[in-house]
């Protein structure tokens, strides 16, 4: 199998597996994953639903976003995943979904708190939310600029993006990012669990708290990081 085929079967795969997991209904989410070689996005073309969907229909993309060799549309929010791409060079591959309780709090405005070890094992800090797009942006190229909306929200509060592969775009929905597409996926269903958790948590307890920061560090950097001890050697 070449590059590309292989770059398509990928896609696919963790494309599907997002419908597995039940963060994606009828046509909604996508998954990309990049060659940074080779400089080609492959990602989900646009309103394909997932029971339809096939390797051969995977989209492959350059990075100004133009088609290479697909008769079909690229997802919709191909742009977002390219400015991601564009600026953070260290990640591979990108979810979009609008999972239930991930979209509820993007609606709601408000970003995740960290409450516990469960959210502390994988994401370092409170989930971020960006600011609602305003009308300048949403006027000039809506995708591109809700990738920019993403960029400037880690810029501003100086956020690491491999340490917060995920964030919450007001009023749409969460993205999320990987070394692959396969990762940003298990990112996606982490995110969305975790979500689950806050809200329930935050329905029981009003007044709740994030997690000391010493509980933080341990949880986190026990699994990431140099100095990580959990699970097998390689």
């Amino acid at each position: 199998m070449d590059k590309k085929s292989k770059l398509k079967e990928e896609v696919y795969i963790a494309n599907i597996e997002l419908k597995n997991r039940g963060l994606v209904i009828y046509t909604f989410g996508n998954v990309s994953q990049i060659d940074r070689e080779l400089q080609i996005v492959a990602i989900k073309p646009s309103g394909v639903e997932y029971d339809m969907l096939t390797p051969q229909d995977i989209v492959l993309l350059d990075l100004s976003g133009s088609v290479i060799d697909s008769k079909l549309n690229p997802s919709s929010d191909t742009k977002t995943h390219i400015a991601l791409y564009n600026k953070f060079p260290e990640i591979g591959g990108i979810v979009h979904t609008h999972s239930k309780y991930a979209t509820a709090f993007a609606q709601a405005k408000l970003p995740i708190k960290c409450l516990g070890t469960t959210h502390a094992d994988y994401f370092y800090s409170d989930i971020p939310c960006t600011d609602v797009i305003d009308d300048r942006m949403l006027f000039k190229d809506y995708e591109e600029e809700t990738g920019n909306l993403i960029i400037s929200k880690f810029e501003k509060e100086n956020i690491d993006y491999l340490s917060m592969k995920a964030c919450l775009v007001a009023c749409h929905g969460p993205f999320t990012w990987g070394k692959d597409a396969k990762e940003a996926v298990f990112t996606s269903v982490m995110l969305e669990e975790i979500a689950n958790m806050n809200y329930i948590t935050q329905t029981l307890s009003t007044e709740i708290t994030s997690i000391k920061k010493t509980l933080l560090d341990k949880h986190y950097f026990r699994k990431h990081g140099s100095h990580a001890y959990y699970g097998q050697k390689q």
